[in-house]
């Protein structure tokens, strides 16, 4: 009876399909916390309310992948970032466009709207920031520094600075009314994804793949705390609306820290995987996924959770009203009121690029960008509140009803799952999302012969649906044929019951660990070749290091060996080059996403540090007399240009591809130009 009067701190809210291609943005509205856009490989914006699986209304008028969604402060708004580096900026309650912007030279990664709503911050592939006036319908200033992607755009409270974060693993802040930097802050080791200016202090958070959140004193600018770094990478992070602690989403983990001390409120495990944006409604934390297709959303009850709630904790005492900390911490606060002479000052920077973003094809972008209202009821209910007397219940909702605890908090995601707790081969094929269809579904197959080929025929069907490239982010196991994982001794058990009971236990373990000692010989055998790759590379043989890796003829060894490289650019010469680049042409055409990224990030590495150097050694004339040197360098470069010729004639068979490795595909073909 008290499981069954209890509920859940978190739970999955729903999932759906939000597009035809791959999704590669979402944004939740951080107002109301109950609305939510996405982007995809489609060309379209679509508009949904959290909690319910339709689409509101659909945006179409790009001509790239969407990569990049944010909703305006009031939600009335909503601006997409394309592949091709444009912008498009909607009206949701008129349910029009209102501006088509362009002047990145590449994909869209990051945006945010001014406090005032009439400026707009993009940050793009292309390492430039832009502040963009709507109104005017231009560019009125572009923020360089960054030498990699910008991730995250923020502006502050007041609306005067502007905060950018990159791959780069620095954070900018801007001052936008003299239009240049006020500094750089530098402490992060990783690429920083996130970036959050507290609601009241002079206080800026950030979070990095490096695994930590920093705190950053906008008055000397100076690292307030850093976060111990037990999680993984942090993904999204979202200040409480009273600012008395931040929530922090990292892979199927939610985190409540405190900066003044350094401490952990709360952990608490979520099972969302790659989180993508968190917002604050009634108490409840929202979370968004996205995988493929798909978008997921979850809930966390905030009042079951530290701070607000939640079992006591002897490192915490009770939350004391918000003055209380503003005042022990001595800091200035953000001044939100909107002064007079704001807009006028901003748009009196200097507008050097207002003539790049006028193009003359605006006008025909906006005519051909329509709105599809496929539910007016919700529309109306969502984005024209204004047209109805009653505003409140549309900006006040209720809370989202917790599911009844079952007593293990990771037990709600494997419901999900389609494949029951045995790992049987006859389960794998069962279309059937509720736990109880894959139960009962391999009943029928148990009566049958076992050699009886009728029922093997339907399991065939999923395997055109496994993807040529198993994604990164996978939650579960993709195109693996279990029986070949499980002892051969363990298989009767699908169709012989009997076989159990007559099986001893040190019989049983014996089935048990002979899979398991081939997972350790392979496992064993890898970091051999990894020490001994190791110890060439450390007695100084780095080129003999590199040869032995790729004489292993093993794509993990070359992928850990790809990825020490690109981490650190200055260990590679022209000599490396030549005998990786064939291993990366391999990587290529993996089945894995990972090994493939790891392919690209190198061969985009090798063209930025050699293209330049390699195309004018090949290109250059014949030269007089003999210069040993020079000609042994031609010699090398020769040899790398022929290999990224081979590289290219792969690259043009994959720049149809959709989702994120499409772009990056079409990124390098791009990057290829500059030795062709």
């Amino acid at each position: 009876m008290k499981m069954a009067s209890s509920t859940k701190r978190a739970w999955k809210l729903q999932e759906f399909v939000a597009h035809g291609g791959n999704v590669n943005c979402l944004a939740l509205g951080h107002k109301s916390g109950r609305v939510m856009v996405t982007g995809g490989d489609d060309k379209k914006v679509n508009m949904w309310a959290v909690g319910k699986p339709h689409c509101i209304m659909s945006l179409s008028g790009h001509t790239s992948p969407v990569e990049a969604v944010r909703f305006g402060n009031a939600e009335e708004m909503v601006v997409a970032g394309s592949m091709s580096g444009a912008l498009k900026i909607w009206d949701l309650e008129a349910a029009k466009i209102v501006r088509t912007l362009t002047g990145h030279k590449s994909n869209i990664r990051s945006l945010d709207f001014h406090p005032y709503g009439d400026f707009v911050a993009s940050g793009s592939l292309d390492t430039n920031t832009k502040l963009w006036d709507i109104r005017r319908k231009g560019c009125i200033f572009t923020y360089k520094g960054h030498t990699n992607c910008v991730n995250c755009l923020r502006f502050s409270p007041d609306g005067r600075w502007i905060a950018s974060a990159g791959e780069d693993g620095l954070v900018k802040i801007w001052d936008l009314t003299a239009g240049k930097l006020l500094t750089d802050l530098k402490q992060h080791t990783g690429p920083v994804n996130c970036l959050e200016f507290h609601p009241n202090e002079f206080l800026l958070a950030s979070a990095s793949s490096d695994r930590t959140v920093k705190f950053w004193d906008l008055e000397t600018f100076q690292t307030v705390s850093s976060t111990d770094g037990e999680c993984g990478g942090i993904r999204s992070i979202f200040f409480h609306p009273e600012g008395m602690c931040i929530y922090a989403g990292s892979h199927d983990v939610m985190k409540v820290y405190g900066w003044e001390p350094s401490r952990c409120f709360d952990s608490l495990a979520t099972g969302w995987g790659k989180v993508v944006d968190i917002s604050i409604a009634q108490n409840q934390l929202i979370g968004a996924t996205l995988s493929q297709t798909n978008v997921s959303t979850f809930v966390v009850d905030l009042q079951r959770v530290q701070p607000l709630g939640g079992p006591p904790s002897p490192a915490f005492s009770p939350p004391a009203p918000v003055q209380v900390p503003l005042t022990s911490s001595g800091r200035k606060s953000f001044r939100t009121e909107r002064p007079p002479t704001q807009s006028t000052k901003q748009a009196s920077a200097p507008k050097e690029e207002s003539q790049e973003a006028v193009t003359p094809t605006d006008d025909d972008d906006d005519a051909q960008s329509m709105a599809d209202i496929k539910v007016p009821e919700d529309y109306k209910q969502i984005f024209q509140p204004k047209s109805r007397i009653a505003r409140s219940p549309t900006r006040n909702p209720e809370p989202f009803p917790a599911p009844p605890d079952d007593g293990d908090p990771e037990r709600e995601q494997r419901k999900e799952e389609p494949y029951p707790e045995p790992v049987q081969v006859q389960h794998k094929p069962a279309p059937a999302i509720q736990p109880k269809a894959p139960v009962i579904q391999p009943k029928q197959p148990v009566k049958q012969p076992p050699r009886e080929p009728a029922p093997p025929s339907d399991p065939v069907k999923p395997p055109p649906k496994t993807p040529s490239v198993i994604p990164a982010d996978r939650h579960k196991p993709v195109g693996l044929p279990m029986e070949d994982f499980l002892p051969k001794q363990s298989i009767p058990v699908v169709s012989d019951q009997q076989t159990p009971p007559n099986m001893s236990e040190s019989e049983a373990m014996s089935s048990i660990m002979k899979g398991h000692d081939s997972m350790v010989a392979v496992m064993s055998g890898r970091q051999k070749n990894l020490h001994i790759v190791r110890a060439l590379w450390t007695g100084g043989n780095t080129k003999t290091a590199v040869e032995s890796a790729v004489n292993m003829n093993d794509q993990a060894v070359i992928v850990d060996l790809l990825n020490v490289l690109c981490a650190k650019p200055g260990l590679w010469n022209l000599d490396v080059c030549m005998i990786m680049l064939p291993n990366m042409k391999d990587l290529l055409n993996s089945k894995y996403e990972n090994y493939v990224h790891v392919g690209c990030n190198a061969l985009k590495l090798v063209l930025k540090t050699f293209g330049s150097l390699i195309k004018t050694n090949v290109s250059a004339p014949p030269n007089v007399g003999v210069d040993i040197s020079r000609e042994e360098r031609y010699r090398k470069c020769k040899k790398c240009y022929d290999h990224f010729m081979d590289v290219r004639t792969v690259l043009s068979g994959k720049s149809q591809v959709q989702g994120k490795l499409g772009s990056t595909f079409r990124e390098l073909q791009l990057l290829m130009a500059t030795i062709e």
